[in-house]
């Protein structure tokens, strides 16, 4: 899922697959999503590693991209393949793996945190937890002992815990919002818990402010490989005793290639100075 933000009142929603963008709504987003899925991996619990993604530009909503996984399951069920745990398993590590990834464990108030089996897997590849943040969700089904729980954090989840009541019914996202203030200001054991660990609202903030602090972690390297590519692609623009009359006698395909290089030495600068904007950006709206 995409987010971004955008002065537009009236938000824009829609989905992109298989090359083909659909338009959809609030109200109809979850059948929408069916029919694609459907297309994608076909009819019942099949997977794909095709990406499905959803786009919302909307009025005071954050900029930010989430990657929904599929859940792990460890026994083929209506026709999956007997290899569908090791499947989902790859699909997954391949996005957990990278550095400036946010691993967002996904866990019901209801288990016992120390049996998940998506900790086990975040920590093959975090295993000092500094980039994963876990969010318990069910909260209000699950109430009692959910305060020791995530500040005992037995699991080591280095970004913390936040806890969120999901929407009910045909709630909007406003009225669902409201009933979570709600009931962490008000019930006898969920009102016990820090309030900066609780509501949806509270884990977009944390996530924007991860995702800002991660790329600022990221920014230098990827300067670097851009000096560095665009290094060789100057000296092989201009290799030592290329003089005019060489220049002059190059063959078609040669012409070819120089042209290409001076194209990909103009898109690496433009690339340094979007980098150098973003990372003004960042440290002009955090504080680190």
């Amino acid at each position: 899922m995409r987010l971004q933000n955008h002065p537009n009142p009236n938000p824009e929603i829609f989905l992109e697959f298989n090359g083909k963008t659909v338009p959809t709504d609030e109200e109809n987003i979850s059948d929408a999503i069916s029919l694609a899925t459907e297309e994608i991996a076909g009819k019942g619990k099949g997977i794909s590693n095709k990406p499905l993604t959803l786009v919302v530009k909307k009025n005071g909503v954050p900029d930010l991209t989430m990657v929904d996984l599929p859940g792990i399951t460890r026994v083929p069920v209506h026709g999956q393949p007997d290899d569908i745990y090791e499947q989902i398993s790859k699909i997954i590590m391949e996005f957990i793996t990278p550095e400036e990834s946010i691993i967002l464990n996904v866990l019901s108030a209801s288990v016992d945190f120390s049996t998940c089996e998506s900790i086990r897997m975040s920590q093959k590849v975090d295993k000092t937890g500094q980039r994963t943040l876990a969010v318990v969700t069910k909260a209000d089904k699950s109430p009692e002992g959910l305060l020791e729980k995530v500040t005992a954090d037995d699991v080591s989840i280095g970004l913390g815990y936040v806890c969120v009541r999901n929407r009910i019914g045909d709630e909007s996202y406003e009225e669902a919002r409201v009933e979570e203030a709600r009931l962490f200001d008000t019930h006898r054991h969920l009102s016990k818990i820090n309030k900066s660990i609780v509501g949806i609202p509270v884990l977009a903030e944390r996530l924007v402010k991860i995702q800002a602090t991660i790329i600022v972690k990221c920014l230098p390297g990827i300067v670097t490989k851009i000096n560095e590519k665009l290094t060789a692609n100057v000296e092989e623009l201009n290799p030592k005793g290329n003089g005019l009359e060489n220049i002059l006698e190059e063959s078609p395909s040669v012409a070819g290639r120089r042209h290409k290089l001076k194209n990909n030495i103009e898109l690496l600068r433009e690339s340094k100075d979007v980098v150098a904007n973003i990372m003004d950006m960042i440290s002009d709206n955090f504080d680190y």
